[in-house]
C-alpha cells in the first residue's frame, strides 16, 4: 500500500496538467499513487495522463464523465485510491518540493490523525506576491494531535480540500464524499471535520495555488449561487445529528455564513432570485443558531442581524450605501494628443460600426501574415463588411494599393478602433485601446509555438527582463474574444501562456492557406521574382530571434555552406522580422536576401528546402511537404534561456545538424530528403499540421465575420487527401 494516494481533477486544465503531474512525480518522497482524473479517453489531458502513466508505473489515470462536476472527478479517484493518505490537487497547481516528505514526518510525529491540514500558497502567477491565507488560521494550534472540540474555530471550512491529507480508513468508516454540485469544498471541509476524532496541523506551505485570473467560477453569476445554500444546510444539519454542544458548532455557524453574506451582499452574482436566497438563508440561520451565538461587531454584525430578522429591504439598502461609483476615467485610453485623446472618448459613445472590421499584422508592418489572408478571404464571403488595415506611419508602401488603410496613432486610427465590431490582429492592438461591449477581437497569433510564450516567459530572466508587465499582457489579453489555432499542441500551450477567457478556434492558419491553394505556375513565378536560377536547388535558412544576442547574428557561414553543399545549391536567407531593415541589396552571388520580402509564404513556395534553428517557420513549411533540416548548434542554450515546449531533437521534422560540417553533408549525399528524414517529416506534420487544410480563411470569416454556428462550417480535410502546391523539382520533372 503506498503511503498516499494524491487526485488530481483535470477538467479544463490540459495546458497545465503536465506542470502539476510532474510536482507530484518530482518529489523526493517517492512512495506514492498519482490518480489523474480526466473526462475522457480521447480528452486532451487522458493524452496528458496516459503520456505520464507510459513513463511512470505509479500513474493510475481513472475517468469521470464532465457531468459530474469537480465533486464527481474526485469521488472517482478516492475509489480508485490504495494508498494510506488521500491528498487533492487541482490540475492547475504545484505540489511543492519536499511536501510529501514533510507530510510523512508529520504524520509520523503525530501517529497517524485523521485529518493533517496543512499551508498552501496562493500565488498570482503572472505577476504578484504570494499570500498564505491559512498561517493566521494555524497560529497557536497544539503542536501535536488534538480533538476539533480542542480547537473549534479550525473547521476546515475555511480550507481547500487540497490543503490537508486525509486517512483513507477514516473516509470509508464514515463513507464521506464529496457533496455534489457547487461549493463542494465547502460541504467536504464540514463533513470531514465533523466526523473526525483527531487532526494535526502542519506548518509549511505543502501547495502552490496559481490563481485564475478571472477568479474563482464560484463567484461568477448565475444560479448555482444557490448551492451554496445546500453545502450549508447539508453540513448544519450533520452537526444537529451528531448532537454537538453549542461550544462547538458555534465557530462553524458563524464561518459558514460569513460565506452566505458574502454571497448575499453581492446582488451580482444572483441576478434573479436574490430574494429567494436571502430568504433561505435566514430561515436556516434562525433554525441552526446555536445556543448563546452572539453576532460578530461592526459592519459584519449588522448583517448577521439583518439575516436573523429576515430584513431584506433593509440588507439591500445597506450594501447599495456600501458601494463605492465606479471611476469610468482610468479606463480610457492615453493617445498623446488632448483633442485625439477627447475625440476617441467621444467615438467610444458613438454606435458600433456593425460593417466596419479593422486589421493589424505585426504591429503596423504591412499587409501580411493571418489578418491579410482573412481581409482577402473576407472581401469574398463578406463584401458588405469593410476593412481598414492599420500600417505604420512608414510602411504605407507595402499596402496593397486597393486595400483601405490607417496610419497607425492617426485621429482616423482612433476613430476605426473606436467604431470597429470586428478587431483581427496577429499580435496585440495597443495598451489604450478600450475593449467595447459587442465588439469582436481575433487573435489571430503568427506561429506555432516551441519556444515560451506569454507569462511562461516569466522564469526565463532574460526573457522576462524584456517582456514588461505581465499585468499589462494579460489585461490585452482580456479584450481576446477568440484565439486561432492550427494545432492541439498550440491550443494548450495558448491556454497555458495567455490565459484568459477567450474560446480557441482550432481552425488553421489562414496564411497557410495559400500552401494547398497555390500552383505551379506561383510556384515558378515567385522563384523568378525572388531571382532563383533555373534549375538550382534554392535552400531556405531561416534562423530565430535569440534573446541573449544584442542584433543578427546569422549562425552559418552561408558562403561555405554552398560551396560545401554543391554546386546547385542557392540560399534564400530570411532573418528574424525583428531585423527587417527594408528592401535589401542586390542578390549576392548563390546568397539570396529575402528578409524585406513581405511574404513568408511566397518565400517558402520558392523554396525546396528548409534550414532552420528553432524558428516556428518550420511549422509552416510543413504543410508543403519538403525537406527541412534542423541546424541546432547551439540547442542547450537556447532552450535554457528561451525556454521550449518539447524537446525539438527528440522530436525534429527532419535530420539535425549540429556543426556546418554536418549540414552540409545531409545535402551532399542526398539525406536531406531520403526516407528517413520523410518519416521524420510525416509524423511531424501529422502532429502539427493537423488544421491546416487550405480552408482556414474561410471558417475564420464564416464564424467571426458571419456568425454562422460551428457545425456549418466546412470541415477538416484529412491529411491523406490534402495536396500541397508542387515544388520546383516536381514541375522540372512534370
Amino acid at each position: 500500500m503506498p503511503r498516499f494516494s494524491i487526485i488530481v481533477p483535470s477538467h479544463g486544465v490540459a495546458a497545465r496538467l503536465s506542470q502539476a503531474l510532474d510536482s507530484v512525480l518530482g518529489q523526493s518522497f517517492g512512495d506514492l499513487q498519482l490518480i489523474p482524473v480526466c473526462d475522457a479517453a480521447d480528452s486532451p489531458a487522458a493524452a496528458v495522463a496516459a503520456g505520464h502513466a507510459e513513463r511512470d508505473s505509479r500513474v493510475t489515470p481513472v475517468h469521470s464523465p464532465p457531468s459530474a462536476g469537480l465533486s464527481g472527478a474526485r469521488n472517482a479517484g478516492i475509489r480508485a485510491a490504495t494508498g494510506a493518505y488521500v491528498l487533492f490537487l487541482d490540475g492547475d497547481d504545484l505540489l511543492l518540493p519536499g511536501a510529501l516528505a514533510a507530510l510523512d514526518a508529520r504524520l509520523t510525529e503525530t501517529a497517524d490523525v485523521d485529518v493533517l491540514y496543512a499551508e498552501h500558497e496562493r500565488a498570482p502567477w503572472w505577476e504578484g506576491e504570494p499570500t498564505n491565507p491559512a498561517a493566521p488560521l494555524f497560529a497557536g494550534a497544539p503542536k501535536g494531535a488534538f480533538a476539533p472540540a480542542d480547537r473549534p474555530e479550525l473547521t476546515g471550512v475555511q480550507l481547500p480540500a487540497w490543503s490537508a491529507a486525509y486517512r483513507r480508513g477514516f473516509l470509508t468508516e464514515h463513507e464521506l464524499a464529496f457533496p455534489d454540485s457547487y461549493f463542494t469544498d465547502l460541504g467536504w471541509g464540514g463533513l470531514t471535520t465533523l466526523a473526525a476524532g483527531r487532526i494535526a496541523v502542519l506548518r509549511r506551505v505543502v501547495v502552490r495555488h496559481r490563481l485564475r485570473r478571472q477568479g474563482s467560477r464560484l463567484n461568477l453569476p448565475g444560479p448555482h449561487q444557490h448551492d451554496l445554500l445546500d453545502q450549508v444546510e447539508l453540513v448544519l444539519t450533520r452537526a444537529a445529528e451528531r448532537e454537538l454542544p453549542a461550544e462547538r458548532t458555534r465557530a462553524l455557524f458563524e464561518q459558514l455564513f460569513a460565506q452566505v453574506l458574502k454571497t448575499a451582499s453581492r446582488p451580482e452574482r444572483l441576478p434573479s432570485g436574490h430574494r429567494a436566497f436571502f430568504r433561505r438563508a435566514a430561515r436556516l440561520y434562525r433554525r441552526h443558531r446555536p445556543a448563546g451565538f452572539r453576532a460578530p461587531g461592526g459592519s459584519l454584525g449588522v448583517q448577521h442581524r439583518l439575516l436573523a430578522t429576515g430584513a431584506y429591504s433593509a440588507f439591500r439598502a445597506l450594501r447599495g450605501a456600501n458601494q463605492l461609483a465606479v471611476n469610468t476615467a482610468e479606463a480610457l485610453p492615453r493617445p498623446r494628443a488632448v483633442r485625439t485623446r477627447l475625440r476617441y472618448a467621444r467615438d467610444l459613445h458613438r454606435p458600433l460600426d456593425e460593417n466596419l472590421a479593422v486589421y493589424c499584422a505585426y504591429w503596423g508592418r504591412g499587409y501580411t501574415c493571418n489578418p491579410a489572408a482573412i481581409h482577402a478571404k473576407a472581401r469574398e464571403l463578406a463584401p458588405h463588411i469593410r476593412s481598414v488595415f492599420l500600417v505604420e506611419a512608414g510602411q504605407a508602401h507595402a499596402m496593397p494599393k486597393d486595400v483601405e488603410y490607417a496610419v497607425i496613432g492617426s485621429r482616423r486610427y482612433w476613430e476605426v478602433l473606436a467604431r470597429a465590431k470586428y478587431l483581427v490582429n496577429n499580435a496585440n492592438f495597443a495598451e489604450g485601446i478600450v475593449k467595447r461591449p459587442g465588439s469582436v477581437h481575433l487573435q489571430t497569433q503568427h506561429g506555432t509555438p516551441l519556444k515560451t510564450m506569454g507569462v511562461d516567459q516569466s522564469t526565463y530572466p532574460v526573457v522576462a527582463a524584456r517582456s514588461g508587465s505581465y499585468t499589462k499582457l494579460l489585461g490585452r489579453v482580456d479584450r481576446w474574444d477568440f484565439n486561432l489555432s492550427s494545432n492541439r499542441h498550440s491550443t494548450q500551450m495558448w491556454e497555458r501562456a495567455f490565459p484568459g477567457s477567450w474560446e480557441a478556434l482550432e481552425y488553421g492558419y489562414p496564411r497557410n492557406d495559400v500552401y494547398y491553394t497555390a500552383t505551379g505556375e506561383d510556384v515558378a513565378r515567385v522563384r523568378r521574382e525572388l531571382g532563383v536560377p533555373e534549375g538550382s536547388t534554392a535552400v531556405l535558412y531561416a534562423p530565430t530571434h535569440r534573446d541573449h544576442h544584442t542584433g543578427f547574428e546569422p549562425g552559418l557561414d552561408l558562403e561555405a555552406f554552398c560551396a560545401a553543399a554543391g554546386e546547385d545549391v542557392v540560399v534564400l536567407l530570411r532573418a528574424h522580422y525583428f531585423y527587417d531593415r527594408g528592401p535589401g541589396g542586390p542578390s549576392d552571388g548563390r546568397i539570396i536576401d529575402v528578409t524585406a520580402h513581405r511574404s513568408a509564404e511566397d518565400v517558402c513556395l520558392a523554396a525546396d528546402a528548409l534550414v532552420t534553428d528553432y524558428s516556428s517557420i518550420m511549422f509552416d513549411y510543413a504543410n508543403l511537404d519538403r525537406p527541412i533540416v534542423v541546424y541546432a548548434d547551439d540547442w542547450d542554450v537556447y532552450r535554457e534561456t528561451r525556454g521550449v515546449y518539447f524537446d525539438l531533437m527528440a522530436e525534429p521534422p527532419g535530420p539535425v545538424a549540429r556543426t556546418p560540417d554536418e549540414l552540409a553533408a545531409v545535402f551532399r549525399d542526398g539525406s536531406y530528403a531520403g526516407d528517413r528524414a520523410a518519416a521524420l517529416r510525416a509524423a511531424f506534420r501529422e502532429r502539427f499540421c493537423e488544421f491546416d487544410d487550405g480552408r482556414a480563411a474561410e471558417r475564420v470569416v464564416r464564424r467571426v465575420l458571419l456568425g454562422e454556428p460551428p457545425e456549418a462550417l466546412p470541415p477538416v480535410i484529412p491529411p491523406a487527401r490534402r495536396v500541397p502546391a508542387p515544388a520546383a523539382a516536381t514541375l522540372v520533372r512534370s
